[in-house]
């Protein structure tokens, strides 16, 4: 049943790989809002459901990283050279590393702790209110680290495997649903209104995700051969935000176990995911 997903997906889209790009954002994003409006109706989620769910997200991320992206990128799309997906996963990473020395890292608007090298919130909005400015800075960073997502779906419809591409479109869909829960929590701890921000934290994300999705089609349709670097772009930037926001986040409560068992379970989601849809 699973397998006649590809086959649907393109008989209602279509096969222009820019406009199931654009369809693949508009699913991520919506996917987003939803864990944005979970608040809603789940008013009160407790520090070890949110970790267990981070976690699980971290997991299916990871999995749809290599699987969807670095795999298919060297085997598929540079005849089994591995240095073109590789610059692009290095490039990847030093792009969101040197992004949060501008932009103020999300885990100490979540936590209170802050890296050395990271963007100093306190150095920023001096004229807004205190809770506030927290949360805007808090949703600079999530959008940051929203436009490898976005990039990433957008790569790969455009890559033309549709096959390949559902999976990391499912994949990173799920693990926005507790990202967006995540900062609407956030959001409310400030003391903003919980209907308002879970709103605003859906229509935030698709602004970004939406267009990067159609910005990766077109750039990987247009000019095939950067499609291993995009492809490997993006896998880093995921990676990036795996290892230096989630799993920190996820591993500073107490619930490190119930974090990791759902980032084993995000994993074999992913894969099962992988392998039934392909």
């Amino acid at each position: 049943m699973l397998q006649t997903i590809p086959e649907l997906f393109v008989r209602v889209v279509g096969t222009d790989p820019v406009v199931q790009g654009l369809v693949g954002g508009i699913v991520i994003a919506a996917m987003n809002l939803l864990g944005a409006s979970l608040v809603l109706v789940w008013r009160d989620p407790s520090e070890r459901a949110l970790d267990g769910a981070l976690g699980f997200a971290a997991g299916v991320m990871l999995a749809a990283a290599f699987t969807s992206l670095i795999i298919p990128g060297i085997e598929q799309y540079s005849g089994g050279d591995p240095l073109p997906t590789l610059a692009g996963v290095v490039l990847g990473a030093l792009f969101l590393d040197q992004a949060d020395r501008f932009v103020p890292h999300a885990h100490y608007l979540l936590t209170g702790s802050r890296r050395t090298d990271a963007a100093d919130p306190t150095d920023r909005l001096p004229a807004v209110d205190e809770r506030l400015g927290a949360v805007v800075l808090f949703v600079l960073a999530i959008t940051l680290h929203n436009m490898s997502e976005g990039l990433a779906v957008g790569v790969g419809f455009g890559s033309g495997n549709v096959e390949e591409a559902i999976p990391l479109m499912i994949a990173i869909g799920i693990q926005n649903v507790p990202e967006g829960l995540a900062v609407s929590v956030a959001a409310i701890n400030a003391g903003l209104d919980r209907r308002a921000y879970a709103v605003f934290a859906g229509i935030r994300s698709g602004a970004v995700e939406i267009p990067l999705a159609v910005i990766g089609a077109v750039a990987v349709s247009v000019v095939a051969p950067l499609l291993p670097y995009a492809m490997g772009f993006a896998a880093g930037a995921m990676l990036f935000v795996i290892s230096d926001e989630i799993v920190p986040e996820t591993h500073t409560r107490g619930h490190e176990r119930v974090a990791t068992l759902g980032t084993m379970a995000g994993v074999v989601v992913m894969l099962y995911l992988d392998i039934a849809l392909g």
